[in-house]
């Protein structure tokens, strides 16, 4: 009987402080890894060719891809943590309470910066299609990457603070000895929520009703024989507007794949980083990282002919930085 308990817990020899493992049928645990192994590897090996691809090709170094490269590499980082759920399967941490905590932090880091990334992408559609004369002096390369810099710098800040007690006392909230999970208090909860999804995914969705109400207005001018000032005045260029549709559609899986996670944060349940809580929650909010770049793939030929220039090794030879990938970039 001792023995059948010790193989139940995480720590067998902290019998009285060791967290029980989860016995998963094994079906299930190995559809798990399989799933998670095979999401972790996608999502890894996607993003990496998307930031080789902007960060190679000089022709792809646009404040638009700039901002691309943010968020593909929020999404690299977000592929090697969702390896870590293979490690929680059983729902056992054997790393310690400070590399939990650390873990946490930089998970929320990464999530956060993701979050504001695509504040900023909206931010940059809404300026290339509602005030193209000043978009190219707005949004430059240099601004942008201080933007993004800023982006990530008060991301970090931010969950510093909020996370500074966990970070000061590690497993002060555990139940047990194996346990990495994260329990906010009500007030830290809520400014977290607010700062990391209602703000944010407000701004996002009034800045796209302005972008499509532009580009709207914009489809019946060139309809109108009486309207030729109106586009004399306000011209958006086809390729701003293919941008934003494409943009839009990253956008629009963005707030898919993630208000489930949120909304269920919001209506209060525990905000727990452990796969025991809600598989299929919080994979769908991991899935998102694996689906920018499928979606880049699919609207944007420049990736996948620089997809095409990484995989067969043709960056490797002297010049290929300068490659003409397509006539124009957006």
């Amino acid at each position: 009987m001792q023995t059948l308990r010790e193989a139940e817990l995480c720590f067998p020899l902290l019998l009285n402080s060791s967290c029980r493992k989860l016995v998963l049928p094994q079906p299930e645990r190995t559809i798990s890894y399989l799933l998670l192994s095979s999401m972790s590897l996608l999502t890894v090996t996607l993003n990496l060719l998307v930031i080789i691809s902007i960060s190679h090709f000089r022709q792809l170094h646009t404040p638009t891809n700039l901002l691309l490269l943010s968020l593909a590499i929020s999404d690299f980082l977000i592929g090697f943590r969702i390896s870590f759920q293979i490690v929680l399967l059983d729902g056992c941490w054997l790393l310690g309470d400070h590399i939990c905590v650390v873990f946490i932090i930089l998970d929320y880091i990464i999530t956060s910066a993701s979050i504001g990334t695509m504040v900023l992408i909206s931010i940059d559609r809404y300026v290339a299609i509602c005030d193209p004369m000043h978009y190219p002096t707005k949004f430059t390369q240099r601004r942008v990457k201080v933007h993004v810099c800023s982006c990530w710098a008060a991301s970090a800040l931010t969950q510093i603070l909020l996370l500074r007690d966990k970070l000061m006392d590690p497993g002060s909230s555990h139940f047990c000895y194996g346990e990495c999970a994260l329990f906010q208090d009500q007030v830290s909860g809520l400014v977290d929520l607010l700062l990391s999804f209602i703000g944010p995914v407000s701004i996002i969705i009034v800045l796209h009703v302005k972008v499509f109400l532009v580009v709207v207005a914009q489809a019946r001018a060139m309809h109108s024989q009486n309207a030729a000032v109106a586009l004399v005045k306000v011209r958006v260029k086809k390729s701003e507007i293919k941008a934003a549709k494409t943009l839009g559609v990253v956008i629009a899986v963005f707030l898919i794949c993630t208000c489930p996670y949120f909304c269920a944060s919001l209506i209060g349940q525990d905000q727990s980083f452990n796969i025991i809580s809600d598989t299929f929650v919080i994979c769908l909010f991991y899935f998102n990282s694996c689906l920018n770049p499928l979606i880049f793939a699919f609207f944007y030929p420049w990736f996948r002919k620089s997809m095409k220039l990484i995989v067969t090794l043709q960056i490797l030879k002297s010049g290929s930085s300068d490659s003409r990938l397509v006539k124009s970039v957006q």
